[in-house]
């Protein structure tokens, strides 16, 4: 039997031919679907009698269980097949488009040849990752659980820590190929309307043929795509999420993603962890300082010696530019020359390390940087305090604790050392102007990237680059637009 697959205004649907015979006949619906589904090898077709005649029971196998399928579709069939109906939905059996996507999200599908009657049900039971520890976020004091690939699984470590009504969750359907899923949530008495409203309409504008992370989606919806540095919060914890939530702004989740993003955000929660509020203020306020501190310092170190030894040698201390002349005066490279050279070495170990297995790796960037550092010192191509300031400026890119921020200041930095090489401290003021510029005109979900410096909140100072006693910071945030109560 010949089908063709004709498009129309309510989807996919196949006709038989003649395209004059109007729908697909009641009792050819499972043959139409063997049809369709001819190359997709893990669909099953399985016929069981029943009190109501016989049953064609279609299912994925590689999304199915076979205990999930016995349980929950075979005995009811065979012993109480009012639960079948009770539990189950009815499918149109010309909307081959909706059939085939019920199969890939895990449904199985009983055809009722007497009745003619198409039913679903969700059986989808493929396997999913056990809920471990953190690894991008791991903490000593705190929750130590961490989000999985499983939607639902990340959807009910949420709801364990917010048994609030109000708590709701959305579903979309993104991926022009993949029809991949996500949910946003929020708290529905405390979320800002136009944020969401916002969010919803970037949603609907998303065209992209697979989301393979979240990753994907979160510059699929950022405000400025060219930017380097990331609009939006993502993290692997529940309970940052939850604090989040609380505070009034939104969680997307996908579906096969581990990581959540929390929107809109400001430049200065990227340096916030979640440890933060389970430390006491002042060890709290004092990382805190060195992370944001730090990322300016891992951007300006390198520079700052390429300008000084090239532009302006009349800024260091007598003694110190003795020290800096003697260790260079076997490198044949101009200042700038050098730093780039040894800055990709460090790239390179770097990458080549985190492609590595495991324990290879961790002795390739440890052994490897020693060993390149030393020969590079002795055949005069870097000198050895320029080995001190690269290590320095590695060790402090990975201070922030989103994982994307550290990336950002690797690109910003080497901005910062050709201006430096080009103009010296005057070409560093400016590449430092630019920076400032930049973030002044970022938006996350169209509010201000530098709340709440600019715009100033008072309140939301007290929870910034200083933590302030938790008796003091019991205020929504400023950037969150949350309703007032």
């Amino acid at each position: 039997m010949k089908y063709k697959l004709v498009r129309t205004t309510k989807g996919d649907q196949l006709y038989k031919k003649p395209p004059t015979v109007e729908g697909v006949l009641a009792d050819e619906t499972v043959k139409a679907i063997k049809e369709i589904t001819k190359n997709i090898e893990d669909v099953v077709f399985k016929e069981v009698s029943t009190s109501e005649g016989l049953v064609t029971i279609i299912n994925s196998a590689s999304l199915v269980e076979k205990m999930t399928l016995q349980e929950i579709v075979l005995v009811p069939l065979c012993s109480h097949i009012h639960q079948i109906h009770q539990l189950s939905e009815t499918v149109d059996v010309k909307d081959f488009k909706g059939v085939v996507e019920k199969l890939a999200g895990g449904h199985t599908l009983m055809y009722f040849h007497k009745t003619h009657q198409l039913l679903s049900i969700d059986t989808y039971s493929a396997p999913t990752r056990a809920i471990t520890d953190s690894v991008t976020e791991s903490t000593v004091i705190g929750p130590q659980d961490a989000f999985t690939e499983s939607l639902e699984t990340n959807i009910s470590l949420v709801r364990r820590r917010i048994r609030n009504p109000m708590l709701k969750n959305e579903d979309h359907m993104l991926g022009t190929d993949s029809n991949f899923k996500i949910t946003i949530m929020y708290i529905e008495n405390i979320v800002c309307k136009e944020n969401l409203d916002t969010l919803r309409e970037r949603l609907d504008k998303v065209h992209y043929p697979i989301f393979t992370d979240i990753s994907q989606l979160m510059q699929a919806i950022e405000d400025n795509p060219l930017s380097p540095f990331p609009q939006y919060y993502m993290s692997v914890r529940p309970d940052s999420i939850s604090q989040n939530l609380i505070d009034g702004r939104i969680v997307i989740f996908m579906d096969n993603s581990q990581a959540a993003i929390v929107c809109p955000t400001s430049f200065f929660e990227m340096f916030v962890s979640v440890e933060d509020y389970y430390n006491r203020w002042t060890t709290a306020s004092l990382l805190r300082m060195l992370r944001f501190f730090g990322f300016f310092l891992t951007i300006m170190i390198t520079p700052a010696y390429i300008s000084a030894l090239t532009f302006h040698p009349e800024l260091l201390p007598y003694e110190l530019l003795l020290n800096l002349q003697e260790s260079r005066s076997k490198v044949p490279f101009p200042p700038l020359f050098e730093v780039l050279f040894i800055e990709l070495i460090i790239e390179i170990l770097r990458e080549a390390g985190s492609r590595m297995p495991t324990k290879v790796g961790q002795t390739i960037g440890i052994v490897g940087g020693i060993v390149i550092g030393t020969a590079a010192v002795e055949a005069g191509l870097v000198s050895n305090i320029l080995i001190v300031l690269v290590a320095a400026s590695a060790l402090l890119s990975f201070l922030p604790p989103i994982f994307l921020m550290g990336n950002t200041s690797r690109f910003v930095r080497y901005i910062f050392i050709l201006s430096a090489g080009l103009f010296g401290m005057f070409g560093q003021m400016l590449a430092f102007a630019w920076l400032f510029a930049h973030l002044l005109r970022l938006n996350s979900l169209g509010t201000p990237y530098m709340t709440p410096i600019i715009p100033r909140k008072a309140t939301d100072l007290l929870d910034t680059i200083i933590r302030f006693p938790t008796e003091y910071i019991k205020s929504r945030k400023g950037i969150s637009r949350a309703q007032k109560k």
